[in-house]
């Protein structure tokens, strides 16, 4: 779901809620027992990995929904991980940035029709090419991939893994003071206001 927040409808809201975060719910719910909450079956108790995305630790203006739901997994994993110690499973967050996956090419698709007549069209346009960019130097999957199998094997995993492309520039966004990374974002998509 891409668009400004105040002009995106609520079950489009909700849809992109109910993917990203009921649906890791309905899953991890189905699965609880096959990784260690039966105690009739043996064995060493599994692992949860739950994929978020640094969306889920910095908010980007027009995925506002996308952003919702991967903060939301983020707290909800560390609530199950805690839970969790009951049977010694461990819930496992991987937070990858752009990843060179077909998905970017479907920006490309995203119909802003709907938005050319509201203030924020031609900041969205500027994101939407930002973003593009972005996919096309994104990570290989297979670096995802060894992440995921890492957190399923390590002997100690991490909490959360981060994996990024630009890592400095991850560092510098969750880093610096929340205002000045408004408005660096307000200055490169042309959110602020005249002076």
């Amino acid at each position: 779901m891409a668009g400004p927040l105040l002009e995106l409808s609520v079950a489009e809201f909700r849809r992109q809620i109910e993917i990203n975060l009921v649906g890791v719910v309905t899953v991890s719910k189905a699965f609880a027992p096959l990784v260690g909450t039966d105690p009739q079956l043996k064995g060493p108790p599994g692992r949860i990995v739950n994929i978020s995305s640094v969306g889920g630790r910095n908010g980007m203006p027009f995925i506002a929904p996308y952003a919702a739901s991967k903060f939301a997994l983020e707290g909800l994993s560390e609530s199950l991980r805690r839970e969790m110690l009951l049977w010694g499973i461990e819930v496992i967050v991987v937070g990858p940035g752009a990843v060179a996956t077909p998905i970017w090419s479907k920006a490309e698709q995203i119909d802003t029709t709907p938005f050319r007549d509201s203030p924020y069209a031609p900041a969205l346009e500027r994101l939407r090419a930002f973003m593009l960019k972005l996919g096309e130097h994104g990570l290989p999957p297979e670096r995802v991939d060894d992440v995921v199998l890492e957190a399923l094997t390590a002997a100690k995993p991490k909490v959360r893994y981060a994996i990024t492309p630009e890592p400095r520039r991850d560092w510098i966004m969750r880093n610096l003071p929340k205002r000045l990374v408004d408005r660096m974002i307000g200055k490169r998509l042309g959110l602020l206001p005249p002076h």
